[in-house]
């Protein structure tokens, strides 16, 4: 058995390179802010940039949380799953720091923080997803595990769902201007919930290649359509002409085409991992 505070090393106790690589990735965003602090303490507003960087990450992080589960089985890799507890309580280490940060910026008054996060729609959202990451953090140890039953415990941390949905709301409406970014993080959210329905309708967690790519290409579809609507009702333009844009690569590449590439970079490694399980089961079967 480790000591708790080791979280480099696996269960055995010795150093995983995998929890290593996860540790350096949920500490990336910290030496990130630091490289970048001359710049953001000079900047007009440093505290406020805190809070942004903090929630995008805390949000980016929660996707990574999500993804574990399709790419364990596209991969063919059983041991993310060792890393799922370490990214989702990072998740709530960026998101706690967001808050702080938040709180920071009212000049750590609690009862003008408190009026704030309860009058104000977008505050409201966040706080309430917030709430939700710090009861899943709180029962991410193994004795919560035990204390409230595989079952009920599941059905908890399947709230991350709708977390994850409130996240991206409360990004959207923190985006002013071009709501590019949160547009594809929305997208690959979506791709991972359509990946988890098809497994579900199929009833097999291990989806064809075909299937991925006719997933991919269909969120990709998607997201052309609902940024075009989006921005044909925000600027009362037709959809029609939105989406000629999309298709002008000078004028900059629109999510739809960053979702359809990751989605097809998941396709490759799909049809790459199942010829190369299938070579080496093929000598195998020959014995």
């Amino acid at each position: 058995m480790r000591p708790s505070w080791q979280i480099w090393r696996d269960r055995r106790g010795r150093v995983s390179l995998l929890r290593v690589v996860t540790l350096i990735l949920l500490l990336l965003p910290l030496a990130k802010t630091f490289y970048d602090a001359n710049a953001i303490f000079h900047g007009a507003r440093p505290i406020n940039e805190l809070i942004h960087r903090a929630g995008f990450w805390a949000l980016v992080l929660l996707g990574v949380t999500l993804a574990v589960s399709p790419f364990r089985r596209i991969a063919h890799y059983g041991g993310l799953s060792d890393v799922r507890r370490m990214l989702g309580v990072g998740t709530f280490c960026y998101i706690a720091a967001h808050l702080t940060l938040f709180w920071a910026d009212q000049s750590f008054d609690l009862g003008n923080s408190a009026y704030e996060i309860t009058h104000r729609w977008y505050l409201i959202i966040g706080g309430t997803a917030w709430l939700g990451l710090a009861a899943l953090a709180a029962t991410s140890t193994d004795g919560m595990v035990r204390r409230l039953g595989g079952m009920r415990w599941r059905r908890l941390h399947q709230l991350v769902y709708a977390i994850a949905l409130l996240a991206l709301i409360h990004y959207f409406q923190q985006t002013k201007a071009d709501v590019t970014v949160p547009t594809f993080a929305a997208s690959l959210f979506g791709w991972l919930m359509a990946y988890r329905l098809l497994a579900w309708w199929q009833g097999s967690s291990d989806l064809s290649t075909l299937s991925l790519l006719g997933l991919s290409v269909a969120v990709a579809a998607l997201t052309f359509a609902g940024e075009a609507i989006g921005i044909a009702i925000a600027f009362h333009v037709s959809p029609i002409r939105v989406l000629s844009v999309a298709f002008d690569f000078n004028a900059g590449i629109r999510p739809g085409w960053e979702v359809l590439g990751a989605g097809l970079a998941v396709v490759a490694l799909d049809f790459v991992r199942g010829r190369w399980r299938a070579r080496i089961a093929r000598p195998v079967a020959a014995e």
